[in-house]
């Protein structure tokens, strides 16, 4: 502890905290100045007990908070009405994430996006972090839970799977990336929409990321905090899930 009281820890906070207030105050400047307007993503499928930890934690000064809805059989949209009367709430027109990804990209009205989970996996503070390499000119940020090592909730079966399709995609497009798989990402919406993308489930994300990569836009990998889904299960095999993905991952490195 220093002389004045102050433990190294508690700088550290602050210090971060000051940096977080300029990165907002620089975001809001260039939003304004060139009259962007932002969107924030979340696609839903029974998560009524989990969007109330989301939504209230969206920035006001986002334009548009845009939600997909999977066809719940809960009160997911309920429960988002009741949260924020001033969301657009969309019943995607298929099945699986990746649709309702593209829906939503498409509907949505902003000139950037900002992709949130709906189970609480994503902290909504942190999406001045993920704009700010747009403005900088890049193309896409991509998020990253394993940027600091395993996250504590993560089972060691699925960090070791998230390892092993990051290592192939680093080998076979020559990237840097500590994590795929991650649910939180911003991007220009004209970049997104120039990505031909063909799957509909949980996989078109892998497979975004490495057309992105071939296109020769720049991305950006930007560390966030994660504690895992707050409640209920996860929707999809966690084990059969990555194994799509390795597949999508290594199939797509060998596609014209």
């Amino acid at each position: 502890m220093s002389s004045d009281g102050v433990t190294a820890r508690q700088r550290e906070g602050r210090g971060e905290a000051e940096s977080g207030e300029q990165t907002e105050d620089a975001l809001l400047k260039a939003k304004a100045e060139r009259k962007l307007r932002i969107t924030v993503l979340i696609c839903t499928l029974n998560e009524e007990e989990n969007i109330p930890h989301v939504l209230p934690r969206i920035p006001d000064w986002v334009d548009e908070v845009l939600v997909v809805d999977g066809h719940s059989t809960d009160s997911t949209v309920a429960a988002v009405r009741g949260l924020r009367p001033d969301a657009r709430i969309l019943c995607q027109p298929g099945r699986g994430k990746g649709d309702a990804l593209k829906y939503g990209v498409e509907q949505a009205s902003g000139h950037i996006i900002v992709t949130l989970d709906a189970d609480g996996e994503t902290d909504p503070q942190d999406i001045p972090k993920f704009i700010e390499p747009l403005l900088q000119g890049y193309d896409f940020a991509k998020g990253s839970r394993l940027a600091s090592g395993r996250p504590s909730r993560m089972p060691r079966y699925r960090w070791l799977g998230n390892k092993i399709l990051v290592l192939t995609c680093n080998l076979l497009y020559g990237t840097r990336y500590t994590d795929i798989c991650s649910g939180y990402s911003a991007f220009w919406k004209r970049a997104f929409s120039n990505i031909e993308l063909t799957y509909d489930n949980c996989e078109m994300e892998q497979q975004l990321l490495v057309r992105v990569k071939k296109a020769g836009m720049k991305i950006a990998e930007v560390a966030h905090g994660s504690d895992g889904r707050i409640s209920g299960d996860s929707k999809i095999n966690g084990i059969r899930q990555g194994f799509i993905d390795w597949l999508v991952v290594v199939g797509e490195r060998f596609r014209g």
